[in-house]
């Protein structure tokens, strides 16, 4: 095992495209780091250079305290697991998950008693002379984790290994990957564009957007302390509510509504901020003695477990995609002023209990919980309470 370092990595293609944007990232040895972000943020592009699959335009990669920026790929000691997994067809399963071992020449002795034991951990016993059609997509995709582990590599990358997959079975794999790596506690780095998978396997997270680093931290303070407006509505299904307002002494003020600020910031914070409330922070309880917002319900979203009641707010919404472009002053990874909708108007989400009676065109008292509030720089998009990790 071993940990990764990278050390202001950039990589710049041949078109002027700036895929990763000086970052720096430590991965402790036994750690299952989770890179998460949208569509061309660069994780994947930061997992081929730790892979050895590209090469940087500056920076420096480490791997177990030893220097690799420019040691070929086959050199670094590591297994990938891909997204189309990358098995031969005509090979049965031992056949595929011992092909790296029979590549180096490992004995056959050795090499079927490797396989055996990896078949055995991840519940391939009864399928080792199966060819890859005659498996689910479930098992393929353990056939090719048994591959990446016959090897018993310093670290694991994956690629969206699961993205393949449907929803129920995608569930019990993250399962599986979580279970395999608390038993083996090899360093693995996992790239998702889902941030719920990033949640429930990382053991630390990473956000990118625009190939920039804008937190890392665990799964839980994340989620309760984002660094920044696009990690605070990336992070989260529903999304966090966004919407700008306005600090009035002891109330925050958006759309009509004015509800008491925390005790613990009511001297912190003045003027104009970007308000952030959760949808989990909203309840249609009545007896709490918590502030609430009359609100008319536009769409009820029945989800079995909870329901979710979407209404207007008339302040205006946050684009926080917008709110990150680069600043070059300051070295703010964040930028220029936030962006208003046309409308003036900002959508809201509540995620309150599945015996909720609300109605489209219903007006309901939502009781909501100001502990639960954030608030950020409508300049910068940086938060104006958390102090989180970054790097």
């Amino acid at each position: 095992m071993a940990g990764i370092v990278l050390d202001e990595v950039t990589k710049v293609f041949d078109n002027g495209v700036v895929a990763v944007d000086h970052v720096s990232l430590e991965i402790e040895d036994g750690d299952f780091m989770v890179l998460v972000g949208p569509s061309g943020c660069g994780k994947s592009t930061i997992l081929r250079i730790v892979a050895g699959l590209e090469e940087v335009t500056s920076g420096e990669v480490s791997i177990g305290g030893d220097l690799v920026t420019d040691i070929p790929a086959k050199e670094r000691g590591i297994s990938m697991v891909f997204q189309n997994y990358a098995l031969f067809p005509h090979m049965s399963v031992a056949e595929n998950i011992g092909f790296g071992l029979r590549l180096r020449r490992v004995s056959r002795a050795e090499r079927a008693e490797r396989v055996r034991r990896i078949a055995t951990t991840l519940g391939l016993d009864g399928l080792l002379e199966r060819k890859p059609s005659q498996l689910s997509g479930g098992q393929l995709q353990r056939v090719a984790m048994g591959r990446a582990m016959v090897r018993q590599p310093k670290a694991y990358l994956m690629d969206e290994p699961l993205s393949n997959l449907d929803a129920k079975l995608r569930v019990q794999m993250r399962a599986e990957l979580a279970s395999i790596h608390r038993r083996t506690k090899t360093t693995a780095i996992y790239v998702t564009h889902d941030q719920v998978e990033a949640m429930t396997l990382g053991d630390r997270v990473a956000v990118l957007h625009n190939g920039r680093l804008q937190q890392v931290d665990s799964p839980k303070r994340l989620y309760d302390q984002p660094a920044n407006i696009f990690v605070a509505a990336f992070m989260g299904s529903p999304s966090m509510n966004l919407v700008h307002a306005t600090i009035d002494g002891s109330r925050v003020v958006f759309g009509g509504h004015a509800l008491p600020m925390p005790e613990h910031v009511r001297s912190q914070l003045h003027g104009d901020v970007v308000l952030g409330i959760r949808p989990s922070a909203f309840s249609e309880s009545d007896d709490s003695g918590l502030p609430s917002m009359q609100v008319e319900v536009g769409l009820v979203e029945e989800l079995g477990s909870e329901a979710h009641l979407r209404f207007n707010v008339q302040a205006p919404a946050v684009t926080s995609d917008e709110a990150l472009a680069a600043s070059s002053e300051a070295g703010d990874p964040l930028g220029p002023s936030l962006l208003l909708t046309d409308e003036g108007s900002t959508q809201f989400t509540a995620a309150v209990d599945s015996s909720t009676t609300a109605t489209v065109g219903s007006r309901v008292n939502l009781v909501v919980d100001p502990r639960e509030f954030h608030f950020f720089d409508p300049t910068t998009g940086s938060s104006l309470l958390a102090q989180p990790a970054i790097t």
